[in-house]
């Protein structure tokens, strides 16, 4: 008999014959759990309750994924290009199969699983543009350094550009560059009925 089984059947021997649980702790050095837990064990299975029981988890993670759902986890990350949360979902909806987020990062973890790929989509950029040559221009000023001053002129159809340097930003300068793109347009400028000319010309000023 194992030296471990016959110090227990030993304790509960003399619990059995003294019925004084104190005296037995005293006399063997163990505590009252000690004593109640193989007293119980030994008068629910005799001799076989005095050995030790295995610690191992009666339900490991480890258990829950087996091969094949470690197949179907790769299958919907490369094929489908999901997370582990709609991983987590498509098991339960296709499969019937219940799995942690922890075991799911688990599998993919150890399995070098290959990163969700992040689809940018395409922007779709919307030109401005008028309809007739001519119909709107945009005109700006800039300050390009000290005593030089850029005034351009766009066209919103054909985007025909005029450029003309200035040493100052003035009203006198403004109208000069104004008659000045009115000559190297290579079409009219098409005023509103009612409206003058510079109606039709937006100013921003930078």
């Amino acid at each position: 008999m194992d030296r471990k089984i016959k110090a227990r059947l030993t304790w509960v021997n003399l619990y059995l014959q003294t019925e004084d649980a104190g005296y037995v702790c005293r006399k063997c050095g163990i505590s009252r759990p000690t004593l109640r837990k193989w007293h119980h064990r030994y008068l629910d299975e005799g001799l076989e309750g005095l050995n030790d029981q295995s610690k191992k988890p009666r339900s490991s993670p480890n258990q829950k994924l087996t091969q094949d759902r470690i197949k179907l986890i790769l299958t919907l990350r490369e094929k489908r290009n999901l997370g582990a949360r709609r991983i987590q979902t498509e098991l339960i909806r296709l499969h019937d199969c219940s799995l942690s987020l922890a075991s799911i990062h688990k599998a993919l973890t150890r399995q070098q699983a290959q990163p969700i790929k992040k689809l940018r989509r395409k922007k779709k950029f919307k030109r401005y543009s008028r309809p007739i040559p001519g119909d709107r221009i945009q005109m700006d000023t800039c300050k390009i350094a000290p005593g030089i001053y850029q005034y351009t002129a766009v066209d919103d159809c054909s985007r025909w550009r005029v450029l003309e340097i200035y040493k100052r930003r003035t009203a006198n300068n403004t109208l000069h560059f104004l008659d000045l793109l009115l000559e190297q347009f290579p079409f009219p400028i098409h005023p509103v009925p009612g409206f003058a000319l510079i109606s039709h010309i937006s100013f921003n000023t930078l």
